[in-house]
């Protein structure tokens, strides 16, 4: 009934939805074949644009921090690691710090200074303000995008699209290597397992 009354069809067709608040988000960037926009929390049900493009640089920043985590897991495991010393001080090899979760506990506290010190600059080193070339994720490197229009939509797209695989990568592989002490879940190693 519920489809029926917003739609005029028994099976729902929402393209005969015209009022719907979500056609105002139809035509924004990510929006891809074969879902189209996809909202199944309903969390731009209100077609709010300010709340939508907030939403929408929150998504693509966090899609670039996990394209770089899921690369940082893969990269040591495929080329192996820096030679050399993590921490002259400590005594800690590259080659010493594991692979994954268990990496957190082996570094040294100035080596995580070093980090919040360098995702400070890269926060606040760029106007991201609502408006600017920033908060759409612009930030002049035309190696990466493109001078054509319709060529940087194309690569932004695929930018959006591929952090949003590289969100869930690494949700899976944080997942596996806490279960199962591998950096790349290893299943028998994961002896506590209910199905044993």
């Amino acid at each position: 009934f519920f489809q029926d009354g917003l739609t005029g069809s028994a099976w729902g067709d929402w393209a005969n939805y015209t009022d719907s608040p979500l056609r105002a988000f139809e035509t924004e960037l990510g929006v891809q074949a074969p879902v189209g926009f996809w909202d199944p929390a309903g969390l731009a049900a209100d077609g709010n644009v300010e709340t939508f493009n907030r939403r929408r640089q929150t998504e693509l920043k966090h899609g670039r921090i996990a394209m770089l985590a899921t690369m940082g897991y893969i990269t040591p495991e495929i080329t192996g690691k820096f030679p050399g010393y993590l921490s002259y001080s400590g005594k800690i090899a590259f080659a010493d710090v594991p692979n994954g979760l268990a990496a957190f506990s082996k570094v040294p506290s100035g080596g995580w200074y070093q980090i919040a010190t360098y995702m400070a600059f890269c926060e606040i080193s760029q106007d991201q303000s609502p408006g600017s070339p920033g908060a759409a994720g612009d930030f002049g490197w035309k190696v990466l995008t493109s001078d054509d229009p319709e060529e940087k939509t194309k690569k932004l797209a695929a930018e959006l699209a591929n952090g949003r695989l590289a969100m869930m990568a690494i949700i899976g592989m944080f997942f596996q290597d806490g279960l199962t002490g591998s950096a790349w879940g290893d299943w028998a190693n994961y002896t506590d397992s209910p199905l044993r």
